[in-house]
């Protein structure tokens, strides 16, 4: 186990007083950097700064960073499920780290494809058939994770299934599209 014990701390951000959302962050006893290759091969979305070092992921719609002596969660719904979280974050880093020599570390640095990159490959009718206003607010909303292609009428139209595909592929890493 690579986790024995660590320190939590539960709150809500200051940037957003009276917020109805909780973040938490873990204080590890152990330094788990060198898990963190083991978490970007295995976590899909992920994505890994060696040189910080640190790995963010978004899971379910909460935001996740794994340093080396720290796990920190945001956009959580109350303080209990922070907590809750966090303990199946250690639970993952531990199991992972005593997987390890079942998985090949990647050691790969990836980046979310920019806003423009993915509206680039959207119809541009701006039709909000997908519940937004504008195609770029779904470009926006699609590398958050917050939306899929498949919520983009347009683009399931037989005529745009290359557009469709190639969305498809360069959001293929994210959380959201797994």
């Amino acid at each position: 186990m690579l986790i024995n014990r660590y320190e939590l701390d539960v709150f809500t951000p200051p940037c957003e007083p009276g917020a109805e959302r909780f973040s938490a962050v873990a204080f590890l006893a152990a330094d788990i950097r060198e898990v963190l290759p083991y978490l970007n091969a295995t976590l899909r979305g992920a994505i890994y700064n060696p040189t910080v070092p640190s790995l963010s992921w978004k899971k379910a719609g909460h935001y996740v960073v794994f340093h080396p002596d720290r796990i920190a969660v945001s956009n959580v719904a109350d303080r209990e499920g922070a907590i809750k979280e966090v303990e199946g974050l250690v639970n993952l880093v531990n199991q992972t780290w005593e997987r390890r020599h079942t998985i090949e570390p990647d050691f790969e640095t990836r980046q979310r494809p920019t806003p423009m990159t993915v509206f680039k490959l959207l119809p541009g009718t701006n039709c909000r058939a997908c519940g937004q206003p504008t195609c770029f607010t779904f470009a926006l909303k699609l590398i958050t994770g917050q939306q899929k292609p498949t919520e983009c009428p347009p683009l399931l139209e037989p005529a745009r299934a290359g557009q469709l595909a190639e969305l498809q592929a360069l959001l293929g890493d994210m959380p959201a599209f797994r």
